[in-house]
């Protein structure tokens, strides 16, 4: 068996996992970083989800990094993409002029950009890339995690990776039963939290919605796939809550729950209508094309792109028939492929039965986009993974923290150990439990650095969705910039407690220690508090 040692190893490649390598490294320690999938970035990347944003992400209430993440891909398109002169002009360059986000892009370019990020450090000796590899079992003495074994995905190889501190950056917390750390999954009770939207008894296996998203663009020609084997059964689906079939252009509005008509037309000639994203207006996902487009033709050159390509992560596909957490591996594959079905299904369903503008049915030129997901298949190469384990942390975010219509003019609870910032309504998608979605406004938040440790173990961090935040509050802080934060101050965390000799319970417990710590990340480009904003 191959051994791996560093100082400090991250589990998991997705945006925490990328952003902690680079704090740690970026502090000078030597770092182990594997990833489950081909592609570093999770959520942004194999996931295909474009960067979900605050209002003033352009100016203020994010990392320097994660600006330096958003710099580097506007500057990868002026350096190798046909712009239009003015897109190429625009400082506020939005590749695809999408409604979600004011920077929706093609994965591989987030990508390119992290991979860079990453390379000096790679090719000086102090990083160490391992994927595809997952965590299979991990050796522990007492509160330490001495070591995490790792297996190929592919080829079935085993490496034990052994460090003075472990990272758990995975989407699932993987590293959490591995090493018997404490953890929550699925909604609290409300006797526990005392959260206003919290049930009255906890529901541990009632966990959001997975999706498996897919790019498509609209182009001459017949394109239609083969029909999913699973197509009937999709198209019958009709939960009680939507108000109608699922593989339709309808679905729950989520803030107001009423069944809303979403409208879809490949290729408007929207360029003299630029919107500009703003989730305090608008949630921006009512032209279904424009919502997550990822390239407008009309930034590029004439010719450069034959259609637009439009990133499809809509609540009609969803799944949310069963969990995915703390499964058998028969039942987690079992389920993916029901989601990747459920996918394939509303893809296919758009090509041959869709209501049209023009009155007719079906958008036979629709293409899958599978060389843009970086897949064969055609969908991402990683499922979208909303909702993790999460650790019983030393500080636990809750509802009541942040709520704008708990906090009003107060704004959130300004922790005493705030390491970042974040900002996002409550967001939480269906679940498999049978609840419809529940979307409550929130303040402008701090993270706490308690959120990151877990109880009972003193070398373990987490970095990802996997910190001490509940069911609900997970909803707002599972977002692309915040899950930076978290993990890129994980990452200088561990780097610290190396340079100092502390532990992170230490500088968490003492007064002076934290703000030591809180200062150093400060001169590193991290914002812990918030100017006077409100809420939306």
């Amino acid at each position: 068996m191959t051994e791996y040692n560093a100082d400090i190893l991250v589990v998991g490649g997705g945006l925490g996992g990328v952003a902690a390598a680079l704090g740690a490294l970026r502090n000078g320690r030597s770092v182990i970083l594997s990833e489950e999938f081909d592609w570093i970035g999770g959520q942004l990347t194999s996931q295909a989800v474009p960067p979900d944003e605050h209002t003033w992400v352009e100016q203020f209430g994010i990392t320097a990094s994660y600006r330096a993440l958003r710099t580097g891909v506007r500057q990868y398109y002026r350096d190798h993409y046909p712009l239009s002169e003015s897109a190429r002009a625009d400082l506020t360059l939005n590749p695809g002029d999408g409604n979600v986000s004011r920077l929706c892009h093609e994965p591989r370019v987030s990508l390119a950009v992290m991979e860079a990020l990453l390379a000096p450090y790679a090719a000086g000796g102090k990083l160490t890339i391992l994927k595809p590899y997952v965590p299979i079992a991990a050796d522990v003495d007492g509160d330490v995690v001495r070591a995490v074994t790792l297996r190929h995905r592919d080829t079935g190889r085993t490496v034990t990776c052994s460090a003075r501190y472990v990272i758990d950056a995975t989407e699932l917390g993987d590293l959490l039963p591995l090493t018997s750390t404490e953890y929550v999954t699925g909604f609290e009770a409300q006797s526990e939290t005392g959260e206003p939207s919290a049930p009255a008894e906890a529901q541990p296996h009632n966990q959001q919605a997975v999706s498996i998203c897919f790019a498509v663009d609209h182009v001459d020609g017949n394109h239609v796939i083969d029909k999913p084997a699973r197509y009937d059964h999709w198209r019958q689906v009709a939960p009680a809550f939507w108000g109608g079939p699922l593989l339709s252009w309808d679905s729950p509005n989520p803030r107001t729950l009423e069944r809303s008509r979403r409208f879809f037309d490949p290729n408007p000639v929207d360029n003299a209508t630029r919107e500009v994203a703003d989730q305090r207006h608008s949630a921006g996902d009512m032209s279904l094309w424009i919502f997550r487009r990822i390239a407008a033709r009309h930034n590029f050159r004439p010719g450069a792109y034959a259609s637009d390509i439009c990133l499809v992560n809509w609540p009609m596909i969803d799944y949310f028939e069963a969990p995915i957490i703390d499964v058998t591996p028969e039942q987690y594959a079992q389920r993916l492929a029901d989601a990747a079905s459920l996918s394939y299904s509303m893809f296919y369903w758009m090509q041959t039965e869709a209501p049209r503008p023009d009155g007719g049915q079906g958008f036979p030129g629709l293409r899958l986009r599978g060389d843009i997901t970086g897949t064969e298949h055609g969908l991402a190469m990683a499922p979208y993974i909303r909702e993790s384990r999460r650790i019983r942390a030393l500080t636990t975010v809750l509802e009541q923290d942040l709520s704008l219509d708990v906090r009003g003019n107060r704004g959130a609870v300004n922790y005493r150990d705030s390491i970042g910032v974040g900002m996002y309504r409550i967001d939480l998608h269906p679940s498999t439990g049978g609840d419809n979605y529940i979307d409550v406004g929130a303040c402008p938040f701090e993270i706490p650095l308690g959120a990151l440790i877990p109880r009972g173990k003193s070398n373990l961090l987490a970095a990802s969705k996997n910190i001490g935040t509940t069911h609900i509050t997970n909803g707002c802080y599972r977002l692309h910039p915040v899950e930076w934060n978290i993990g890129e101050v994980a990452g200088m965390l561990a780097a610290h407690c190396l340079a100092t000799g502390q532990t992170p319970h230490g500088v968490h417990a003492d007064d002076k220690r934290l703000a030591e710590f809180q200062s150093h990340i400060e001169h590193q480009g991290v914002e812990r508090r918030w100017p006077d904003i409100s809420g939306y």
